[in-house]
């Protein structure tokens, strides 16, 4: 099996990456009931940044009424700012989240998103503005930025809509502060969103909702055609001088219709086809098309593409979102890092402790090579970590994709599959201790299973190194480095894709 793809493809992807002025960033994947096998929506996505991540699940909270929170970025972000206190709830909702350690002037930790208690799935996707935008951001600016509004929309939201509400409120009050502009995609069981906030410190903000006949993949994100009375459309929301200032700034006079992405975003891309790896958003919006009825595996393997999935997946995150489903039921299979080379770990919020294993450790975390370790962290640090072990397997499988990368993937598949033939009895046993009143009982019985396969997982890993390390150990040797720099100033990206270096020809690709 050879993973190459068409040269023109190749280059125009790489040309577009090389001028995107987000290196890191995300995917995210919706899918409306109508194309899914099991009438629910269903997202995906990877986070992309260089930074430790782990998975968390935040419990519900009661605040005290003087409680506030700190949002924003600082001085040391690439449009500096200062931090801002803001009241916070007096109650908020449980969730799950993988949460990571860094992105500069972002205060730890941050998200990129997750599900609440509700079935309220999030996901933060950068979608850069238009230069002026971005330059005429007053600094320091002020206000929520992408990971605070992706975790306050988790704890406060009780549909997709009051999320996008929530967001315009939020900037409104509060401002935004921002790296140049960014979406997110916010969905539950009826219907998806997406939230564009922009640069310019102008509270400009713009949302579209998506039905359950569509399809939309956001890398960068995107919103085009925008009608200019929304305020009086159910399917679109926005700041109030949404189209007044474009107007008042001369990118927009009125003779044709307001597309969102030509007037505010980045002006030498198309909404699309721009910014992206290896594939389009608009051929990934086709390709996931083409497997309905998509169910959860078909969106695994989505995720899992090697044209997405590479080293700079932080993780791998797949939800369905059901109508009438008891809060500790809602369940996200997440892979602890880069799901190309890690496999899909069903969890629910009912489960009550993450293994040690899967929760913050020092690899990649800012500060961990000039800090000794906080005591208080020691056993856990003790723990094996799952991110660490896979990124292992991913390391090893992508020196020799064409040979490795298929039976690992077979693998993974295989352990994925184990765990959705067990999830009927899991899911069934759970809801029917939860209608004979014994939750406490349901909720241990979730934790155990998901408990299980992560420790399961750990162990597939392990044997995954061994075979891997031995292989190439036996077949040749393993590879050393010939170079003395072991961090990549903006290179090439470890990637499972074959020949993915531009460097290489492309005749066969």
């Amino acid at each position: 099996m050879s993973l190459r793809y068409p040269a023109t493809s190749m280059l125009i992807a790489l040309s577009a990456l090389a001028t995107s002025p987000a290196v890191w960033s995300s995917y995210a994947f919706y899918v409306g009931k109508d194309f899914t096998e099991s009438g629910a929506v269903m997202i995906g996505g990877t986070g992309e940044e260089v930074s430790s991540h782990w998975l968390e699940i935040v419990p519900a909270e009661d605040h005290d009424s003087d409680a506030t929170l700190s949002v924003g970025v600082t001085r040391d972000a690439s449009i500096p700012g200062k931090l801002l206190d803001i009241p916070q709830e007096s109650h908020t909702y449980r969730y799950l989240s993988m949460s990571y350690s860094d992105y500069v002037g972002f205060p730890a930790p941050l998200t990129n998103g997750g599900v609440n208690e509700h079935g309220v799935a999030v996901r933060d996707v950068w979608a850069t503005n238009r230069s002026e935008l971005i330059d005429m951001t007053q600094t320091p600016q002020r206000g929520p930025q992408y990971s605070d509004l992706a975790r306050l929309v988790m704890e406060r939201a009780r549909t997709a809509r009051e999320g996008v509400e929530l967001i315009g409120e939020l900037i409104e009050h509060h401002g935004y502060s921002t790296y140049g502009g960014n979406t997110h995609l916010i969905a539950d069981d009826k219907e998806g969103w997406v939230v564009w906030e922009f640069a310019g410190s102008q509270g400009l903000w713009a949302a579209e909702r998506l039905g359950p006949d569509e399809i939309r993949v956001l890398y960068p994100g995107y919103i085009e055609d925008f009608p200019t009375d929304y305020r009086d459309n159910p399917d679109f929301m926005g700041s109030d001088n949404l189209v007044s200032f474009a107007e008042e700034q001369g990118w927009y006079d009125g003779s044709s219709d307001f597309n969102v992405f030509e007037v505010y975003g980045r002006q030498d891309t198309e909404a699309r086809t721009g910014g992206y790896k290896y594939m389009t958003q608009a051929e990934l919006e086709q390709a996931v098309e083409e497997m309905a009825p998509v169910t959860e595996r078909d969106m695994m393997a989505r995720v899992r593409d090697p044209r997405i999935a590479d080293d700079e997946a932080g993780y791998g995150q797949v939800i369905s979102l059901f109508g009438d489903t008891d809060s500790d039921l809602i369940r996200a299979w997440v892979a602890p890092t880069g799901s190309v080379a890690a496999p899909f770990v069903p969890w629910w919020l009912g489960v009550q402790e993450i293994p040690q294993e899967y929760g913050q450790h020092r690899y990649l975390t800012k500060g961990a090579a000039s800090h000794f370790l906080n005591p208080d962290f020691q056993v856990q640090e003790a723990a094996d970590f799952a991110g660490r072990r896979f990124k292992q397997v991913m390391y090893l499988t992508c020196e020799k994709p064409d040979t490795f990368l298929p039976r690992i993937t077979a693998m993974l598949e295989g352990f994925e599959q184990q765990s959705f033939e067990d999830l009927a009895w899991v899911e069934t046993s759970a809801r029917t201790l939860i209608e004979q009143d014994q939750r406490d009982a349901a909720r241990k019985l979730l934790t155990h299973y998901s408990q299980t396969r992560a420790a399961d997982a750990m162990t597939l890993g392990d044997t995954l190194v061994d075979w891997l390390t031995a292989s190439l150990t036996l077949e040749g040797g393993r590879r050393a480095p010939e170079g003395a720099l072991i961090n990549d100033p903006g290179g090439e990206t470890v990637n499972c894709l074959a020949d993915a270096d531009p460097d290489k020809p492309k005749d066969a690709q």
